[in-house]
């Protein structure tokens, strides 16, 4: 009962972390871009709809890739490892916005050039 408890509390503590990194990613990026109204309507839909959102998704997929892949640890760790940053990924690529006068690669400066730009 304890492991399913730790996995319960691991789950959420992961979920909670990446959905927030997410949108702390994303609210930089818009930031930096003067994307949206401004910046308090842009945080209120990051802090209100998309970490809860993104969250409960998260959470979700910790769940349905832990039961379909069992007691198998290693492979459990890399398969959740990839569906969550792949969920997180989409996520950015689904609300980055492209080319600003801000920005008019569609990137921020700051962006690191060795990671592909959001989008699909």
């Amino acid at each position: 009962m304890a492991g399913r408890q730790l996995h319960g509390f691991l789950g959420t503590a992961v979920g909670l972390t990446l959905a927030t990194v997410t949108a702390m990613l994303l609210g930089r990026a818009w930031n930096a871009c003067d994307v949206g109204v401004n910046n308090a309507a842009n945080s209120g839909f990051l802090l209100w709809i998309l970490i809860p959102g993104l969250w409960s998704v998260l959470l979700l997929a910790w769940v349905a890739v832990g039961a379909l892949l069992g007691n198998r640890p290693r492979l459990h760790a890399v398969a959740l490892a990839v569906t969550l940053l792949g969920l997180a990924w989409c996520v950015i690529s689904v609300f980055w916005e492209g080319a600003t006068p801000s920005c008019p690669s569609g990137v921020p400066l700051w962006w690191p050039n060795f990671l592909p730009v959001p989008g699909f």
